[in-house]
């Protein structure tokens, strides 16, 4: 089965850069997508025969929201981690199956000057119980943007961004939590050294034109379907937005 991560920073003006063309070339099982920046009703979307539709959208006009659209029909779908604090600005939608559970996460950025990394520390802690209490029923498949470069190859400036949002110390250890909680990044998985591939660049500085990125979206698995993994990829040559799409190809 193929899996698709892509967050589009506005779905609407993805739409006007190809994000149809790359779905149906793609031609995925399930395709999952992080700051659709929309509500509900202000979108038409001309995806191929067979897919379903899920939406999350924040209540915030034009801010955050996720979706994923799947030819698979889930079991039950469940949008948010139940914590009415966490839970507004639709970053979460888990789809249910007989063997396994599929979220797709956006992840609150810590922002400028570190506004916001103590609600994300909290953030991390429910969120990371949500995953703990669905691995107690069956496997786990976490993708999405979460807004965080793990090592230092994850991304182009490892030093001078020691301290920023998405490469802090606090930032890093909470998703070595997570791995530590019997998960595995898929990427590392099959390219543990490749360095200079990224899914995420800034606007500013002509940063994708010198590949200065970060490895910010994911793709993570319970650790005992490791020996079901096939590939990992990053699909660095979609434009469309600041991120490229990251795939997974599993057996299930």
């Amino acid at each position: 089965m193929k899996f698709i991560s892509w967050n589009v920073n506005g779905l609407r003006a993805c739409v006007q850069k190809g994000f149809l063309d790359f779905f149906r070339e793609i031609d995925a099982d399930f395709f999952c997508i992080q700051e659709t920046k929309l509500q509900e009703g202000q979108i038409s979307l001309d995806l191929p025969e067979g897919y379903e539709a899920y939406w999350n959208y924040a209540k915030k006009k034009g801010y955050s929201g996720t979706a994923i659209f799947t030819r698979h029909k889930p079991l039950s779908v469940a949008y948010g981690i139940g914590i009415e604090e966490h839970d507004m600005e639709g970053r979460v939608i888990t789809l249910e199956y007989e063997n396994f559970y599929l979220v797709t996460c956006y992840t609150p950025n810590s922002q400028n000057e570190l506004a916001r990394l103590e609600y994300r520390m909290e953030w991390e802690e429910a969120f990371l119980q949500y995953l703990d209490g669905l691995r107690e029923q069956k496997s786990v498949i976490l993708c999405g943007d979460l807004n965080v470069a793990h090592q230092e190859i994850d991304l182009k400036n490892p030093k001078t961004n020691r301290k920023n949002a998405g490469f802090t110390d606090e930032e890093r250890e909470k998703f070595s939590i997570l791995l530590n909680h019997g998960y595995v990044d898929t990427f590392r998985h099959f390219y543990p050294e490749l360095e200079q591939v990224y899914s995420w660049w800034s606007y500013r500085f002509k940063a994708r034109e010198k590949n200065a990125g970060w490895r910010i979206d994911y793709f993570l698995v319970s650790e005992e379907w490791k020996d079901k993994l096939v590939d990992a990829k990053i699909h660095t040559e979609v434009f469309g937005s600041d991120h490229c799409p990251v795939e997974l190809e599993i057996e299930i």
